[in-house]
């Protein structure tokens, strides 16, 4: 579904990608892991066309992403942002049916709460939530707002960026559970980046560690503890001394 051949990006002298070549079948989950400044966000970001990357290829479903309609390219995915990126000044629902109140996907306001509504009951929100505001919602509650809103106009593919930063660990079990069973009950094909290795043995079907510009190491979430990869070991352990250097 998602294939990225050789991609590279700088931003003046600072070369961020340096040739990330990575295959995401169509209906798996992928979570990238690497550390801080590594290019997880811009490569996100490049399969979006947000960025323009400076050489290399990148395909979902066979065509490039700089071809054919933008709106009906958008469409197709679905976001859930670190810190949820709620509308303060947007209720609940609204934030929810954003996508289904404009643009291509654009529904009667009637239906579009109608559907908000159903998807917050998904993530465990009950109606009456629908009506406040995001200020009124514990961190916890945003978030599955955000889940929400990611999956309101049924995408194909699926980005979740952090989505366990800033939650206690009960939550964040919580909010990793919801992710992984949403992707396998809609089908979608999703990329995940995180810090969090809980998340990562949750959410993934495949991994991959990013590092220096590059994929370092690609496979099976199962033999990811088990692979003789320096870089892999170093982060997922959360050792001081290896191949990655600490930034002090």
């Amino acid at each position: 579904m998602i294939e990225l051949q050789d991609v590279h990006k700088a931003f003046g002298e600072k070369k961020v990608l340096r040739g990330v070549t990575l295959t995401v079948p169509k209906g798996e989950s992928m979570v990238i892991i690497g550390g801080s400044g590594t290019g997880k966000s811009v490569t996100i970001k490049c399969i979006l066309g947000l960025v323009k990357p400076d050489a290399g290829r990148i395909l979902i479903d066979g065509q490039p992403v700089d071809r054919g309609d933008r709106d009906a390219f958008l469409a197709r995915f679905g976001m859930l942002f670190q810190g949820a990126a709620l509308f303060d000044s947007l209720t609940v629902w609204q934030n929810v049916a954003f996508r289904l109140l404009r643009g291509e996907q654009k529904r009667p306001k009637a239906e579009a709460r109608e559907i908000a509504i159903e998807k917050l009951r998904r993530v465990g929100l009950k109606a009456e939530t629908a009506d406040l505001y995001p200020a009124e919602l514990s961190g916890g509650m945003q978030k599955r707002v955000g889940l929400a809103r990611a999956i309101a106009a049924e995408p194909e593919i699926i980005f979740f960026d952090e989505p366990t930063t800033g939650l206690d660990p009960i939550m964040a079990g919580v909010i990793n559970d919801l992710i992984r069973e949403i992707v396998v009950e809609m089908g979608a094909t999703a990329i995940t980046i995180t810090h969090d290795m809980s998340s990562v043995r949750a959410i993934a079907d495949d991994v991959a560690m990013l590092h220096d510009g590059v994929i370092q190491w690609v496979g099976p979430v199962a033999e990811m503890d088990g692979c003789d990869d320096p870089y892999v070991q170093q982060f997922i352990n959360g050792r001081a001394e290896g191949p990655i250097e600490a930034v002090r």
